[in-house]
């Protein structure tokens, strides 16, 4: 027998992962541009256009939600903004500088700066409960990983001069967390590049010449 039309939209509205993910992305952009705490589940699900008994079947609770953020969207932004031009650049140093110069003309382009999605949750969060720091700081350890662990290719490579890499990857991260804070605070990306400078001034005396 012929499915009818009611049939079909009942199959194709019933989409779990996708209401999840259409949940995600509208908590994500509400904790960037409202904060966790200001933003409530009954706003989030009028937002998302879902109902009470979608949004608590995939999220129980608002912590439960804030985490899923923290490790699906926080995370897969740092890993698309940062990780991955990172790897993929012709060496480290040029990846680091090349991530600074994209984000820092973004925020010309747009002529505002809502910060780092990361930072923001640690300012909000780290002190309110031991999940969400632990979350967040598995994020920055992702991250740090990462850019020490081309920083060690290329020493290996002799392209960079033996150097505490796991250091190193703290600091270049501690510099870009710092300069969007600052930036957000003046509205500028002045902060960040200028930021980006002095870290690559610093960087680029590790060259070998190789």
């Amino acid at each position: 027998m012929a499915e009818t039309a009611n049939e079909t939209r009942r199959k194709r509205s019933y989409d779990p992962e996708g209401t999840r993910r259409r949940l995600l992305d509208v908590a994500a952009e509400a904790f960037q541009s409202r904060s966790y705490q200001a933003t409530g589940m009954h706003e989030l699900m009028r937002e998302a256009g879902v109902t009470g008994g979608a949004l608590y079947h995939h999220f129980p609770t608002k912590k439960a939600l804030g985490l899923a953020v923290i490790r699906d969207r926080v995370a897969a932004e740092v890993e698309e903004t940062w990780i991955e031009p990172v790897r993929m650049a012709p060496d480290a140093l040029e990846g680091i500088a090349g991530v600074f110069e994209r984000i820092a003309a973004g925020l010309r382009r747009r002529g505002a700066v809502s910060g780092c999605p990361l930072n923001n949750l640690v300012l909000e969060l780290s002190l309110a409960d031991p999940e969400f720091r632990a979350a967040m700081e598995a994020v920055f350890g992702a991250w740090r990983a990462a850019i020490a662990a081309r920083l060690r290719a290329d020493q290996a490579a002799g392209r960079l001069a033996p150097a505490d890499a796991d250091e190193l990857a703290a600091f270049v991260v501690a510099a870009y967390s710092g300069a969007m804070a600052q930036a957000k605070a003046q509205q500028d990306a002045a902060p960040l590049e200028a930021s980006a400078r002095q870290l690559m001034r610093c960087l680029e005396g590790l060259r070998t010449g190789a």
